[in-house]
């Protein structure tokens, strides 16, 4: 349904000199039809870039995405509205992503609206009506402005938006980080069940990995603009092979804590390297505690180690 091919994404820094945000470098993925990618890592390594860049909110700066075979990278505005209707969006914050101005039956009916699909305003409305109940919501929503509603509710909003027009493909970026964490489950239930029914692929953005690993299908795991691991979800818990992904996975919360006295040593030391000049080699080396020569000198290649376990470091 979706493949990403080398994409890359750089953004101009105001000021003196010709410096650049290396936001996203060299990314290729797929997601099959009815299946998810789930996209996990540190705040600023790239995973929202990479969503806006699929939906055409940024341009990229090379590479491609193609939808169902189609490159839609260089189309115009005109060529890429047909696509659009295929390819829908969840925002990470429920607060910003509704118009405070509007209601909810204006909210969920502007994608109709835009794609001249409502029909009469009372075809309209039950579209508007059906969808709200498909997430849990009723008809007396309908008339309600986005304050009047909880953080999950205004999630369910936002999901109902985008799925009015039933695209093929969502893009969930972190669509739960904002949310409490009983709301989390029912917003990521919704989702699975939605999906189950309607057969639509996802791109799933989150920090939490025990909600990744329910969600995806296959699990991507981003360090500085490029993917270090990829592989099914199942296996990237059971036998996480680069150094990142282990660190991530120990920073899970353990149900079990350690004795009294007793502290975990933390497998991830320092912070972030910068994107603006990001460190030569492979970006994880300062970082790292196994690192060698080469992990400074060389960038290291996605390539599978086994099969359908891809990896970017020098250690395989």
């Amino acid at each position: 349904m979706l493949e990403v091919r080398d994409l890359v994404k750089r953004f101009k820094v105001k000021g003196p000199g010709r410096k650049l945000v290396h936001a996203v470098e060299g990314v290729s993925f797929s997601i099959p039809e009815g299946e998810t990618l789930g996209l996990v890592g540190e705040s600023g390594c790239g995973k929202s870039t990479i969503a806006r860049s699929v939906m055409r909110i940024y341009e990229p700066t090379s590479g491609s995405v193609l939808i169902d075979g189609v490159d839609i990278t260089h189309l115009g505005e005109r060529e890429l509205k047909p696509v659009r209707k295929r390819m829908q969006m969840i925002f990470q914050d429920p607060y910003a992503s509704l118009n405070a101005r509007m209601k909810v039956r204006d909210i969920i009916a502007e994608p109709l609206a835009a794609h001249r699909m409502g029909g009469s305003r009372a075809e309209t409305d039950e579209a508007v009506r059906a969808m709200l109940e498909h997430v849990g919501l009723g008809r007396q929503h309908m008339n309600r402005y986005p304050h009047e509603f909880s953080g999950g509710q205004r999630q369910r909003i936002g999901i109902a938006r985008a799925l009015v027009l039933k695209p093929e493909l969502l893009i969930c970026d972190e669509p739960i980080s904002a949310l409490d964490v009983s709301i989390q489950a029912q917003v990521v239930n919704l989702l699975k069940k939605i999906q189950s029914e309607n057969g639509i692929s996802y791109l799933f953005i989150a920090h939490d990995l025990a909600m990744v690993r329910y969600v995806s299908h296959t699990v991507g795991v981003m360090y500085l603009g490029r993917i270090v691991e990829k592989c099914e979800s199942a296996e990237i818990y059971k036998r996480p092979l680069h150094p990142y992904t282990q660190g991530l996975l120990d920073s899970i919360p353990s149900p079990r804590p350690a004795p009294h006295g007793v502290e975990k040593a933390a497998s991830i030391e320092g912070d972030i390297p910068s994107p603006i000049s990001p460190p030569p080699g492979c970006a994880f080396h300062t970082r790292c505690r196994y690192a060698k020569d080469v992990c400074r000198e060389a960038i290291p290649v996605l390539k599978a180690v086994e099969a359908g376990h891809e990896v970017a470091c020098h250690l395989f």
